[in-house]
């Protein structure tokens, strides 16, 4: 497993019967997940004294219970700052597991000895971005929503990375692909955090374990002759992580070689010593 444990401005301190207990900077959180279906004593204070608490409702969806909470805040790791605003459906803006892969794509950049283009696919609120430029690259951030994007161009301000070789793009991934292949464009290193479920523009159907491994194929069809990484990250319950390696090895090592590593992601709950699972990630390197 790899772990989120460099964190000083978050941590899980506690989780319990579906909820985890989480800081953020200096506010206490309490967000479901479906994760934690053991129990545990709830001893620590800020469980009675949280200072937003977000509930499902039974007929779906959920809200928050916003006490103390402003309407945004920041919180850093290491030279990069996030502005974390808690969303209708439970997000805040960061997943905090990721910062390993953060902390991978940086030594692999700076590591590469030569200048590197990135393309993040499903790129979110751009911490990855934002880990990738802050090493040197240039990146193109693809999102479909064009709220997702304004968001990371305001974490970008917040890093002092305003003006770094970013692309800001509001497009459909898989018709952005598309059209970098046919206008020739190459790039050293691919990111991608592709929904588990969703809808196209048109309408269109995703599920990640039928359309993922075409989609693959199509961004392979983007990477440069001397591509440096690959990163997938995927959140679907049930998928192992031997499943990512299998996909990048089954696309990327007949023609570029290399290989592969995949691990669950975790994040050490600080109360009892255990560690929360989020999800896991494959990483195919040309150097192995």
């Amino acid at each position: 497993m790899w772990l989120a444990d460099a964190w000083k401005d978050y941590e899980v301190l506690d989780a319990s019967d579906g909820e985890k207990l989480e800081r953020w900077g200096d506010y206490f959180l309490v967000r479901p997940d479906p994760q934690v279906i053991w129990s545990a004593p709830r001893t620590n204070r800020a469980w009675r004294e949280h200072d937003a608490r977000y509930s499902r409702a039974s007929s779906g969806g959920g809200q928050w219970a916003k006490k103390r909470v402003p309407e945004r805040w920041q919180i850093r790791y290491g030279d990069l700052t996030f502005n974390i605003k808690p969303m209708n459906f439970k997000h805040t803006g960061v997943f905090p597991e990721q910062a390993c892969n953060w902390d991978f794509i940086r030594q692999q950049i700076r590591a590469a000895g030569r200048p590197i283009r990135v393309l993040n696919l499903f790129a979110y609120t751009g911490a990855a971005t934002l880990a990738a430029a802050s090493a040197g690259a240039s990146v193109c951030h693809v999102d479909a929503a064009k709220g997702m994007v304004a968001w990371a161009r305001e974490n970008a301000a917040s890093s002092g990375l305003a003006e770094a070789q970013i692309r800001w793009i509001v497009d459909d991934c898989a018709k952005f692909v598309e059209r970098e292949i046919k206008r020739g464009k190459r790039y050293d290193a691919v990111i991608m955090d592709p929904p588990s479920y969703g809808r196209g523009p048109s309408g269109e159907l995703w599920k990640l374990e039928k359309d993922i491994f075409p989609f693959l194929q199509l961004v392979a069809g983007v990477l440069s002759d001397e591509p440096l990484f690959f990163l997938l990250n995927s959140y679907t319950t049930g998928l192992a992580p031997s499943v990512l390696s299998c996909l990048l090895d089954s696309v990327l090592k007949p023609v570029h070689g290399g290989a592969t590593q995949s691990q669950e992601l975790g994040i050490p709950i600080r109360e009892s010593g255990l560690v929360l699972p989020c999800g896991a990630s494959g990483r195919w390197t040309k150097r192995g």
